[in-house]
């Protein structure tokens, strides 16, 4: 029993050589890159279960594509040995690469603009005000109206800068000037009972 364990874990299929299991994981690697670069970086951002749905299936679509028929520990090993060596590669590179670099992720996008939603911005990225506002409410925005500017990450997450001051801060400091008022009426009132003049 333990010898057929060791073999199903540690023998590599023959159906597969090495320098494939080498290879195939660098094509699948550069394939993907290629392939999300096109897509737009809202299927990374994951705005709607469509997005999630075909991040999900693409892992488990490109698995065999990696390792082929090999079910083996060791083969599993190889394949994700590779992946991460040549992600360690490809990010030593583009760090002393920017333009390369910033041709492989991109550009920001600015999706509002001075509390104006782009909807040219938003139609090249195939995204609606409404997945726009869920991701705002995501990072504790109640509306659209209370952002100045929204930007869409080259990593696909949007980040969203408040307007200066928002709706409820201006509110707050209308409150607050009105309390001051107030006390500043009041305590004219007290020293004029208290100095026995009528107050003005």
């Amino acid at each position: 029993m333990w010898h057929n364990i060791w073999e199903n874990l540690f023998t590599l299929s023959n159906d597969v050589s090495f320098l494939e299991k080498v290879l195939r994981p660098i094509l699948v690697y550069a394939f993907l890159i290629v392939g999300l670069r096109l897509a737009g970086k809202r299927e990374l951002a994951q705005l709607n279960p469509f997005d999630l749905i075909v991040l999900l299936t693409l892992s488990n679509t490109v698995q065999n594509a990696i390792i082929g028929n090999d079910n083996s520990f060791v083969g599993g090993v190889i394949g994700a040995t590779t992946l991460l060596a040549v992600n360690y590669f490809v990010v030593r590179f583009l760090y002393g690469h920017k333009t390369l670099d910033h041709l492989i992720e991109g550009d920001c996008d600015e999706l509002i603009t001075n509390g104006e939603i782009r909807q040219d911005r938003l139609k090249k990225e195939l995204m609606t005000e409404a997945a726009l506002e869920t991701a705002a409410h995501r990072q504790g925005f109640a509306s659209l109206k209370d952002i100045d500017r929204a930007v869409l990450e080259v990593g696909g997450s949007i980040s969203f800068f408040p307007k200066d001051p928002t709706p409820e801060a201006a509110r707050h400091n209308e409150i607050l000037a009105g309390f001051n008022r107030i006390t500043t009426e009041l305590d004219e009132l007290r020293k004029a009972i208290k100095s026995g003049k009528s107050p003005a």
